[in-house]
């Protein structure tokens, strides 16, 4: 018999959290009480950090696998044993449109990211830097015995940003062909699903050096180089969509010559300045710019099932959290091949004597984590791979506490 509920009693989750502006991240112990839970080893992305200014504590990630190790007496979907995934939210109202049509990222009556967002119960959510997270059944992945728990979660965001717009534009049909700017955390899981659609791929980069990564290992039909007038010109009027994954604000004109009529621009990376269109470029050849924002958990779950039967996953190194600023300035310079992986669950540990700092209320499911990925500052890809504590009691009281050390 699956395990139920843990008896009422306060649980601890540590952390790591940044406390200021520098984005620089220390450990921190969090104490919850009356827990009942399902609990998950996990792993978590978190992206789109754009901003200037931190709360005074801010614990972010939101890429998690596990193993459920423990359920509540609500939990139908799960048992002991399971390997699940939880990615960019907690929550949503489950009442919009939105939410009727499965498109929880889309949700407008009270979307709840899994970090730094406010829950239903006024709680700020605490994200996956952590050996405990907190997490609704519904918002749960299944995870495929063949999926790797490492591997595979990136893909909880990473994965569904690009998969769901190869869907939903059409671009997932043999014969198409699909552009892919930008080769990194996205790109280059972006190239990955594109061939397990059986499209045609082209990427495209600065980057000149990436061109063997690019055909060699990770397949794809064609590589541009966007500096380079002789490659760019024979690619015109060729693809059918073009995936924009690069932060960079880069010039639109030259893309949109790339796309046949009828053709897509898609934009998933967020540059910081805003975008200089020029409508004739769009009216001649009836050419579309579009945005995609991850997607819903149905396309999720189908995503992860379709990785699975097809060998997709992400790229990953693993290290230690007492690595972890190190990797923060590593990619900042863009010195890592694809995403930095941190063993949450193995390297962070309580570091002796704590000083309380707030409390929170908090109903959701609980993760204590393994791994971590990590991107640029402020705009962080992590991935843990974490032990998930699924919580379905109406309340969680948790108390927050610093701790000085990595290891005990």
């Amino acid at each position: 018999m699956a395990p139920t509920a843990a008896a009422a009693g306060n649980q601890h989750a540590r952390k790591a959290a940044a406390r200021d502006a520098s984005g620089h991240l220390s450990p921190l112990v969090l104490t919850r009480t009356h827990a009942r839970m399902l609990e998950l080893e996990c792993s978590i992305d978190l992206a789109g950090m754009h901003a200037a200014t931190w709360p005074a504590l801010a614990m972010v990630c939101h890429e998690i696998t596990g193993v459920v190790t423990e359920v509540g007496k609500n939990v139908a979907r799960f048992k002991a044993g399971d390997r699940v995934g939880v990615g960019s939210i907690v929550d949503s109202c489950q009442s919009c449109e939105s939410c009727h049509r499965a498109f929880e990222n889309h949700c407008t009556g009270g979307i709840v990211f899994t970090y730094n967002s406010v829950d239903r119960g006024g709680a700020v959510t605490y994200g996956g830097y952590s050996t405990t997270v907190v997490v609704r059944e519904r918002i749960v992945v299944g995870f495929p015995e063949s999926m790797p728990l490492d591997d595979g979660a990136p893909l909880l965001c990473a994965g569904i940003t690009v998969y769901s717009p190869m869907k939903h534009h059409g671009l997932n049909v043999p014969g198409k062909h699909v552009g892919v700017l930008g080769l990194g955390g996205l790109g280059h899981v972006a190239v990955k699903f594109a061939k397990a659609f059986g499209v045609k791929v082209t990427v495209i980069s600065s980057s000149p050096g990436k061109k063997e990564e690019a055909l060699g290992r990770l397949g794809a039909d064609a590589f541009v180089v966007s500096s380079n007038a002789d490659e760019m010109k024979a690619a015109t009027s060729s693809m059918d969509g073009i995936l924009s994954t690069a932060s960079a604000n880069i010039p639109m004109a030259p893309l949109f010559r790339l796309l046949k009529p009828n053709g897509k621009l898609i934009l998933l990376g967020l540059p910081e300045m805003p975008l200089e269109v020029a409508p004739f470029d769009l009216i001649i050849g009836s050419k579309t710019l579009a945005g995609s924002s991850f997607g819903g958990m149905a396309d999720t779950q189908e995503m992860i099932d379709f990785a699975a039967n097809h060998g997709v996953t992400a790229d990953v190194e693993v290290i230690g959290a007492d690595y972890v600023n190190t990797a923060m300035e590593s990619l900042a310079k863009s010195d890592v091949r694809y995403r930095f992986v941190i063993d949450v669950g193995n390297t962070i540990h309580d570091g002796g004597a704590a000083t309380e700092v707030t409390t929170v209320h908090q109903s959701s499911f609980k993760i204590q984590a393994k791994l971590t990925t990590l991107d640029k500052p402020f705009l962080y890809h992590c991935n843990i791979a974490a032990n998930i504590t699924k919580q379905f009691s109406s309340s969680s009281g948790t108390a927050a506490h610093d701790s000085n050390a990595w290891a005990s």
